[in-house]
């Protein structure tokens, strides 16, 4: 192995928080959030939201960053050197879906036998290293969609700055859409851009790069998203807009509807891909975790209600319908700045938004293939991240050519047809749905892990480093201020956030976790007594919406 690069680490608390912040906020806070909010009763889908990423999303955010900071490596690094040597739960889980490979063999289906049988022989002999190997895959597949969509936002900047999102009407801004996104030089090109902007990003490191881009960013996107605010809620009857997003319809809420929200408040803090892992391995033992953890949720939550508060009242106020849809961003939007007093201004304003949301979340998960090939195979960082940042580019140039159907990479679907049988609409569906089940699978297995391999006791006593309060102070005494009141510290505390943390992590959240998996595979399907109407069809049908961290 090559001599490894000094490993570095955050110059700041605050640098970490704001770097990891812009991990978690990405596409699907200002992009996704909204028109599935628009499309479930509003405050009452938020309310639901808010609820699953506080007893969910942030109990696995803090053991995934714990994980980082006390093994202080990459995510297949961390479960290397914590992999105990010999694990029965894992032993047997991999002889099960080894068998299910023989089974599935068996009858002729060789895809599908084939990966199930490799994997079972893979967990079968790593074990729990696994898991973190998923997730820096995780990262790689991720980003090679991600970035195609973020693409788009650079293709949008361009077109609002020179005056090309005048539409009148929905439909032409629908008919631009889909001609833009199904020209696959125009789509590879910025698809090219923004890989570049990763690369050079992650190239200078963490904190002249990511740490220094993300100080920078973060108060920019901030600052873009009161700018359409205040625009928005002056234009007139925003206020039924406003009404709309903070007035709850719990009629449209069924169990459906629930699961939706499960899922979106678990990739939108980009959980289960090793990216909390790996920005967690450069924080310092005096770091409070446990703090910080709750101000990236905080910024993360805050970011996507304040995307909804921006969106809605222009919406309504222009006479749009809040559920059309994933056209949202690039159809509904730039018809409705179109309406407005010097409308290609805030449309250039909005689409800079989200490229800076996705431009935080991009350095991320590149960040997590950079820092596996950097720690484990000595790799210099200039050089692992112009290897993979153009391997990914590679990939991400399928699913740029595939994002309606599979027309330009056909033998790519005859290949996979032969393999596993049907496949999706495009490429770019396809990957998008191999990353869902990563994601989901990685979350659920980091809980396990944590709660029940690694166990909670050493996980708290490493959150304990820089944060007494975790594991040593009542709960109640905390909600109620009074932690440092004599007459509350007393030395034996049942009830302590370390306590309600550990139940959560071992039984709620793997629980939890499994249902929103079983959805997302197809698996589970909950109906309510009433059934959310399919949105207008104004907007381009991406069946397969992206789950952006």
């Amino acid at each position: 192995m090559a001599q490894q690069e000094v490993r570095e680490g955050w110059r700041t608390g605050f640098g970490f928080i704001l770097a990891a912040a812009g991990s978690a906020i990405g596409l699907g806070n200002i992009w996704r959030f909204p028109y599935i909010t628009g499309q479930h009763g509003g405050a009452a889908f938020v309310l639901i939201y808010l609820l699953c990423v506080a007893l969910i999303g942030l109990p696995v955010m803090l053991c995934e960053i714990s994980l980082g900071r006390h093994t202080g490596r990459n995510p297949v690094g961390a479960f290397r050197k914590l992999n105990p040597s010999s694990c029965l739960l894992a032993h047997l889980f991999g002889a099960g879906i080894a068998l299910c490979g023989v089974m599935a063999l068996l009858m002729k289906s060789w895809g599908w036998g084939g990966l199930l049988l490799l994997i079972g022989v893979l967990i079968f002999k790593y074990r729990w290293t696994l898991v973190g190997v998923m997730g820096v895959v995780a990262g790689f597949v991720i980003l090679s969609f991600y970035s195609v969509v973020a693409g788009w936002t650079i293709g949008y900047v361009f077109k609002a700055a020179t005056g090309q999102l005048a539409f009148e009407t929905m439909e032409a801004a629908n008919a631009s859409f889909v001609g833009f996104i199904g020209h696959p030089g125009w789509a590879i090109l910025c698809h090219f851009l923004f890989m570049a902007l990763c690369v050079v990003i992650v190239c200078r490191g963490i904190r002249g790069g990511i740490e220094k881009v993300s100080k920078l960013l973060m108060p920019v996107l901030l600052g873009l998203i009161l700018m359409l605010i205040v625009r928005g809620l002056t234009l007139p009857e925003a206020r039924e807009g406003v009404r709309y997003y903070l007035s709850p319809d719990f009629s449209k809420i069924t169990p459906q509807c629930i699961l939706q929200a499960l899922g979106l408040a678990f990739f939108s803090l980009s959980l289960g891909m090793g990216a909390m892992i790996t920005y967690g391995s450069y924080v310092s033992k005096g770091q409070n975790l446990f703090k910080s953890t709750l101000a990236i949720v905080g910024l993360d939550v805050l970011i996507a209600f304040l995307a909804g508060l921006a969106i809605f009242p222009a919406v309504f106020a222009l006479g749009f319908k809040p559920d059309v849809g994933a056209g949202l961003a690039f159809v509904a939007l730039p018809a409705v700045f179109n309406q407005m007093p010097q409308g290609l201004l805030w449309a250039f304003v909005f689409f800079l938004l989200l490229l800076v949301a996705a431009l935080t979340s991009g350095i991320s998960l590149l960040e997590v293939v950079v820092a596996y090939w950097v720690d484990e195979r000595g790799w210099t960082r200039k050089k692992a991240t112009l290897v993979f940042g153009g391997c990914i580019f590679a990939l991400g140039c399928l699913c740029a050519a595939s994002v309606m159907d599979w027309t330009h990479i056909q033998p790519v679907q005859r290949a996979l047809t032969t393999m596993f049988g049907r496949t999706k609409d495009s490429f770019f569906d396809t990957m998008e749905v191999v990353s869902d089940w990563m994601l989901s699978l990685g979350g659920l297995l980091i809980a396990l892990f944590v709660g029940w391999i690694w166990g909670v006791r050493r996980a708290t006593n490493e959150i304990r480093q820089g944060s007494e309060n975790f594991a040593d102070v009542h709960l109640w005494s905390v909600l109620a201020g009074l932690k440092d009141d004599p007459s509350h510290n007393s030395d034996v505390h049942v009830i302590t956030l370390a306590s309600v943390w550990g139940v959560f992590v071992r039984f709620i959240c793997p629980v939890a976790i499994v249902i929103a998996f079983l959805n997302t595979i197809g698996w589970l399907e909950l109906k309510g007594p009433e059934t959310i109407p399919e949105p207008e069809p104004a907007a381009i049908e991406l069946e397969a919406e992206t789950e952006a961290p």
